[in-house]
């Protein structure tokens, strides 16, 4: 039976990813050791979604690693070898701000761990699909150059620029920005992956994505802007507006919509392509408009606080030109817009939010 390994099993994009490859028939090997709890608390742990996974994939093995251990990895891709078809890479130290606290921390798992998985990939299963995400942070503070009007709910891009009708396309230069630390980390990944296919020969391909979203989000306060903005607004909790007067626009995609996107690479890959992925013009909101449409689910107004300096780098506006992939992968579309998100994480998570609470 051909296995996928999948690291950060028990995120948002692993958890979905274990799902669709069991269902392709698949055996999993999940690599996880919940360091999410320790960038982001407690709140933020992967650990209940990693034992619901368990129960409910008998084929699942779940193994508690370090992605920086080089020797741990190596010895597991070892193990499995020829078996292994697809590696799909999703650990990650996501937060924008957190790098700051630990710049070597981050690095070591953003930058050290991906090059760990290439090697042990080149080494023992060199035919596997190899699936990174990477992320919009790569382009740094470019975005912000281009030319804005302000909206009374949004900053929107000048519609005679070329991006304003499909959004931001791989064309765009990583270089002379400033990335922040954590998306300098994801760049030496982002190149390194994008070299193994090239260089090596490797399948490997890699998704930039804007907000990646979805019910099961373990969303916290530096990382994960939807499902965190829906559960402050059920438990009454503050949320914090980090400058741009909260009209920062994002595009967010559902995390089985990215999933679906990685199925159609593995079926069919492209070795060392670089995708642009997110909920595009059809799913986008700023924050402000994400704050109105999390009123109209609770029924009254949410608490905010205004901060007027927002996060150094970023984007004041970002939307993905997804038509690369598309026309790479002409059956996948994005299902779930802004609306579907909101709804969804409020239905699923309102009745155990409430209940933590009491």
């Amino acid at each position: 039976m051909p296995i996928a390994i999948i690291t950060g099993a028990a995120g948002l994009v692993g958890s979905e990813s274990v799902r669709a490859f069991d269902a392709l028939g698949l055996d999993i090997v999940g690599i996880d050791n919940d360091m999410r709890s320790y960038f982001f608390g407690k709140e933020a742990s992967t650990r209940p979604v990693a034992e619901e996974l368990l129960r409910k994939y008998p084929r699942l093995n779940m193994e508690a690693l370090d992605i920086r251990d080089q020797a741990g990895i190596d010895r597991l891709f070892a193990h499995y070898g020829h078996e292994i078809a697809l590696v799909i890479h999703s650990a990650a130290q996501p937060s924008h701000n957190w790098a700051e606290r630990e710049p070597l921390t981050d690095f070591g798992v953003n930058a050290t761990g991906t090059i760990n998985l290439l090697e042990a990939t080149r080494r023992h299963c060199p035919d596997a699909v190899f699936i990174f995400t990477s992320t919009n942070k790569v382009y740094g503070d470019t975005p912000n150059r281009l030319p804005f009007i302000e909206q009374e709910s949004r900053w929107e891009l000048d519609p005679t620029h070329p991006y304003f009708e499909h959004g931001i396309d791989e064309t765009m230069s990583i270089d002379h920005s400033t990335h922040s630390l954590y998306g300098a980390s994801k760049v030496a990944a982002d190149v390194m992956v994008q070299e193994y296919g090239r260089y090596f020969g490797l399948k490997t391909i890699l998704f930039r994505g804007g907000c990646l979203t979805g019910p099961k989000h373990a969303g916290a306060e530096l990382h994960g802007f939807l499902a965190y903005l829906v559960k402050c607004a059920v438990t009454g909790h503050e949320y914090r507006i980090l400058g741009y007067k909260g009209k920062q626009v994002r595009d967010n995609i559902h995390c089985a919509d990215l999933v679906s996107a990685f199925v159609h690479v593995f079926h069919a890959p492209r070795p060392a392509e670089v995708y642009n992925i997110g909920g595009g013009r059809f799913s986008n909101c700023s924050i402000l408009e994400a704050i109105q449409h999390c009123e109209k689910l609770i029924g009254h107004p949410m608490k905010t606080h205004y901060i007027e300096n927002n996060r150094l780098s970023d984007h004041i506006w970002w939307i993905s030109d997804t038509r690369k992939f598309q026309s790479h992968y002409p059956d996948w579309k994005p299902t779930k817009n802004i609306p579907d998100l909101l709804c969804e994480a409020y239905e699923l998570n309102r009745d155990r939010w409430i209940k933590a609470q009491a």
